[in-house]
């Protein structure tokens, strides 16, 4: 719940995940992952930059299976993500991940092409395992399926910012998930 103290943005037209809420499937998520990987020595999570930042650093404190983290930055091109489906690498792993058992960290799935990109490029990669792991899915969006392994919320078709996702680089640091007013982004 939101406290007194804490006033809604104006961008903001409603919290659809409160803070506490998102910190408590963050809890059960890593519990799922600690029992996955309890037979592996070690364990990589890749962030995808910039929106998995907080909920990778909150997943990871949370972990007890014995684990690595390394980013990759992603970025479309063209009028856009749903007009070309072009995704390209702007930063990549800066260690080789073969025979290594290797996590996604995302922060949310819409049209699947973005993930859809990754397993088919790191797949090349000799990995020992390769699951996800994304905070949000908005699987009316999909334009290609793609398998999540580690879901926090499936959620509507809003526009959602707060908790790593952004707006214009706005409303990154809010600890809980919001809706984003549409006149804001219209």
């Amino acid at each position: 719940m939101l406290e007194a103290s804490m006033k809604l943005h104006t961008d903001i037209e409603r919290i659809l995940i409160d803070a506490e809420t998102i910190q408590r499937r963050i809890d059960e998520l890593a519990t799922q992952v600690d029992a996955d990987y309890a037979d592996v020595d070690e364990l990589l999570l890749v962030g995808i930059l910039k929106g998995a930042f907080i909920f990778m650093a909150d997943l990871t404190r949370r972990l007890h299976v014995p684990h690595v983290v390394d980013f990759m930055a992603l970025s479309t091109y063209g009028p856009g993500v749903e007009a070309s489906g072009a995704v390209r690498i702007v930063m990549d792993l800066r260690q080789s991940i073969a025979g290594r058992h290797v996590l996604i960290v995302e922060d949310i799935v819409d049209t699947g092409l973005t993930l859809d990109y990754l397993y088919h490029t790191l797949e090349s990669r000799r990995m020992a395992s390769l699951r996800s792991c994304a905070l949000l899915s908005k699987a009316d969006q999909r334009k290609v399926e793609v398998h999540i392994n580690y879901l926090g919320f499936e959620i509507p078709d809003v526009w959602v910012v707060g908790y790593g996702l952004d707006y214009a680089d706005r409303h990154r640091t809010l600890p809980y998930i919001g809706v984003l007013r549409a006149e804001v982004y219209r």
